[in-house]
C-alpha cells in the first residue's frame, strides 16, 4: 500500500511540457520589463529631461570632464554611472538616452555599458546583502568601493579593446 501512495505521488509530479515552460518563462520576462526595466527608463528619460532643462547637466559635464576622458567618455556620462549605482536598468538606460541625445556616441554607450552592470544595484544589493547580514561596518567602505573600482577597471578594459579593435568614438 505505501508502494502505491509512493507512485501515485509519482505520478502527480509530472514535468511541465516544453510549451509551459516557455509560457512560464514568457509571463516572467513580461514582468520584469514591465515591472522593473520600464520604470527604470521612464526615470532615466526624465531624469535626463531635468539635468538638461535645469542646465546641471552641461555645468556637472563640464565639472567632471577630466576624470570621465580618462575613460574615453564626456562628462555627462557620469549620470548613467550614477544611474547604474541604484539599478542596472537605469544606468542602461540612461545611457540609451544619453545615445538618443546625441550627447555620447555608440562607442562611449559601449564603454558604459559594462560599468553598469559591473556596478549596478549597488545601493540595493549593499542594503540587502551587507546591511541585513549584520556585516561588521570596518569592512562597509570595502564593500561600496570594490564595485566602482570594478567599474572603473572594466570602462578602461572596454576602451583598451575598442581601440585594439580600430574602433574610436
Amino acid at each position: 500500500m505505501a508502494n502505491q501512495t509512493a507512485a501515485e505521488i509519482n505520478l502527480q509530479k509530472v514535468k511541465p511540457s516544453v510549451v509551459e515552460e516557455f509560457v512560464a518563462g514568457a509571463k516572467k520576462g513580461f514582468y520584469i520589463g514591465a515591472e522593473m526595466i520600464a520604470p527604470a527608463m521612464v526615470l532615466a528619460y526624465v531624469l535626463i529631461q531635468f539635468l538638461e532643462i535645469t542646465g546641471l547637466m552641461k555645468g556637472v559635464g563640464t565639472i567632471l570632464q577630466p576624470v570621465m576622458a580618462i575613460f574615453g567618455l564626456p562628462g555627462e556620462a557620469v549620470f548613467a554611472l550614477i544611474a547604474a549605482f541604484f539599478a542596472k536598468a537605469a544606468g542602461c538606460a540612461t545611457a540609451a538616452t544619453l545615445y538618443s541625445k546625441g550627447i555620447i556616441t555608440a562607442v562611449q554607450a559601449t564603454i558604459l555599458f559594462p560599468a553598469c552592470v559591473t556596478m549596478g544595484t549597488l545601493i540595493g544589493h549593499f542594503v540587502r546583502i551587507v546591511i541585513v547580514s549584520n556585516v561588521d561596518k570596518k569592512w562597509h567602505s570595502l564593500l561600496i568601493c570594490v564595485p566602482l573600482v570594478d567599474a572603473a577597471v572594466v570602462m578602461l578594459l572596454t576602451r583598451v579593446v575598442l581601440s585594439v579593435m580600430g574602433i574610436n568614438g
